[in-house]
């Protein structure tokens, strides 16, 4: 197996910086800050406003923004240029979310692959990246107004359940807003720290549940708090249990229960986007009443709190199954568990406090707003790491990213800033060419999109690869940094076995100046960074995509009519000129018109082939 072992500098924070905290929610987001007079986390906000910044985000027709309040009522008046729950998407490919897309008003691609999701808003096209660093971005100008002072430093927590891929895209949110992030925590993290546990290293050992249900998402972790730190003992959850899915399911049952609303709404996604806010309004109110009533246009919607429990109650026992498993996972006794603390919004719903309560048996700990208590934790995490708290064991940090090149030249990132160290992480490649016989590795470090900006460490090749059609070989990349510092990067063919190995000898770590000035070059061109990595993502994708349509057209052109044919041509030819103009934009937008025009005959040639390999057979 190939290995390098490479010297790692640490870094260093100013401490007269101030750094917040940031809950970036599903529903709803928010900043936190450590009072500078009482020393305690509070939520930034104006006088007789709310501290919370709704997660939606307005484009009109010139592609001006408009990020939350004043977003929400073209929520109504403009869904399809409306975006919410954008955290959802985060990280996720089409194939991932698509079952699900009905739920959204506005245009997610349909592009049938890996690839992540884009939004399209008129002739433009957005990641969840982008979408997210303009709600960060917003956050940052309200947190500079209150504060009268530039931030530029933050912690951003995340669901304890996110991959590295989601905890990666919310690293390049928080860069695309201008914000440096420092660390990204866990959400069941945050609100234990919030809640005061585990703050003083003299503390008794202590063991917790926090059940998290927000507007999108669903996580129970078991953490074991003992001397300041946080050993997260399992956790378990559910991407699609949360308020939006309460939302669905109350407009299912309306209607399923209405025929004249059944026949109109179909693909009516203004009509189904008032029912969405129906239904959230319903929620709410039914945790305070037991009945609820109103119309939209001629149609008439009611609801009662028995019913609504009623058509919760699938979700919620899912969350409890969940919790059985996070238990069964830590390896514990449901009786060994000392405190239930509940965070996000969906937690105020009195069913799904009272079910928490009765399975764990014990009486559940709501004391602090479960909409604000993720980002008061940040806040204190972001106060550790300012030098301010002593009572916490602070690991050691990597400093800058670490990564390996990959197709046009972009740095993909396998262990971030700011981990913790040991670490380690892996991920898996794959061929280009068919016939492909190695793979060169080659390793950076930095914060730059694009690895020319970042800082060479070594490169090797994993050859003998047994001859495979492109895409077959299943490479894996992995690195691990011990306690020291010391990086060691693998490759290995999986398939086949094939392994090789080669030493380099460690260098030296960079200065404390030289990573300042690293950091400060990611932060300055992060506008520009994102956007040449969108560019050259966008061209990867339709370069893969004109070869896979060329080579599909050769081996079925038999099957296709003339006019396919001919529409297929020019629909090629304007996605070639289109890769050679440099706009994102109109990449992605030649990508969808040659993948709907494909998109028929391919289906269509499939089905045949299929049915000619069933002919006779019984299934």
């Amino acid at each position: 197996m190939a290995k390098i072992a490479i010297n790692i500098a640490t870094g260093s924070l100013q401490k007269d910086e101030i750094i917040v905290g940031i809950d970036l929610g599903t529903t709803n987001s928010l900043v936190a800050i450590i009072h500078p007079d009482t020393k305690l986390p509070v939520v930034l906000k104006e006088h007789n406003t709310s501290s919370l910044v709704p997660s939606v985000i307005y484009f009109d027709e010139h592609n001006n923004i408009i990020v939350g309040d004043e977003a929400i009522a073209y929520l109504e008046s403009d869904p399809e240029r409306t975006i919410f729950s954008a955290k959802r998407l985060m990280g996720k490919s089409y194939a991932e979310i698509k079952k699900n897309t009905s739920n959204f008003a506005y245009k997610i691609i349909d592009d049938n692959t890996d690839n992540l999701v884009k939004i399209q808003i008129g002739n433009n096209f957005y990641s969840p990246i982008e979408l997210s660093s303009f709600i960060l971005k917003e956050l940052k100008s309200r947190a500079e107004h209150i504060l009268k002072t530039p931030v530029n430093k933050a912690v951003i927590t995340v669901p304890a359940y996110f991959n590295d891929a989601q905890r990666q895209a919310t690293r390049d949110a928080g860069k695309l807003a201008g914000l440096d992030v420092l660390r990204i925590i866990n959400e069941p993290t945050a609100a234990s720290l919030a809640y005061g546990l585990g703050q003083h290293r003299n503390e008794t050992e202590k063991t917790i549940a926090v059940y998290d249900l927000g507007g999108g998402t669903f996580d129970i972790s078991i953490l074991k708090i003992a001397d300041g730190i946080f050993d997260v003992l399992s956790t378990n959850g559910d991407t699609y249990i949360g308020g939006d899915d309460f939302d669905n399911i109350i407009i299912e049952h309306w209607i399923n229960h209405n025929n004249s609303l059944k026949n109109q709404v179909g693909d009516n996604t203004n009509l189904r986007q008032l029912l969405r806010l129906k239904a959230e309004s319903a929620k709410k109110i039914l945790s305070t009443a037991d009945n609820f009533e109103d119309t939209i246009e001629h149609f008439s919607l009611q609801l009662t709190k028995a019913v609504f429990e009623s058509l919760i109650n699938p979700l919620v026992a899912k969350t409890i199954e969940c919790c059985k498993s996070a238990i069964k996972d830590a390896n514990i006794n449901i009786t060994e568990i000392d405190s239930i603390v509940l965070v996000g919004g969906s937690t105020r719903i009195p069913f799904v406090k009272e079910s928490v309560s009765a399975f764990f048996k014990k009486k559940v700990n709501d004391t602090l707003n479960p909409d604000e208590v993720v980002a008061l934790g940040a806040a204190i995490q972001a106060d550790i790491l300012a030098g301010n708290n002593k009572d916490f064991l602070l690991l050691d940090i990597t400093p800058l990213s670490l990564g390996i090149e990959t197709a046009g030249g972009l740095m993909d990132v396998l262990i971030p800033r700011n981990s913790k160290i040991p670490a380690k992480s892996s991920r898996q490649y794959t061929t280009q060419v068919d016939g492909q016989s190695g793979m060169r590795v080659s390793v950076f470090q930095g914060e730059r999109d694009m690895v020319k900006d970042n800082r060479k460490l070594a490169e090797f090749s994993l050859k003998n690869i047994p001859g495979m059609p492109a895409g077959l070989p299943k490479i894996e990349v992995g690195f691990l940094i011990n306690a020291d510092g010391i990086l060691t990067v693998s490759a290995k063919e999986l398939r086949s076995g094939v392994e090789q190995s080669i030493e380099v000898k460690p260098q030296s770590g960079i200065s404390d100046q030289e990573v300042e000035k690293m950091l400060l070059d990611s932060i300055t061109n992060a506008k520009e960074d994102i956007q040449l990595r969108a560019l050259t993502e966008a061209k990867t994708e339709a370069e893969q995509l004109l070869k896979t349509t060329e080579n599909f057209l050769l081996k079925n052109n038999g099957f296709l009519t003339q006019e396919e044919i001919l529409n297929s041509a020019s629909a090629i030819q304007s996605l070639q000129l289109a890769i050679t103009m440099s706009d994102k934009n109109l990449i992605q937008q030649k990508i969808e018109e040659l993948n709907n025009i494909s998109r028929p005959y391919a289906e269509r040639v499939m089905d045949e082939a299929i049915s000619k390999a069933m002919s006779g057979r019984k299934i």
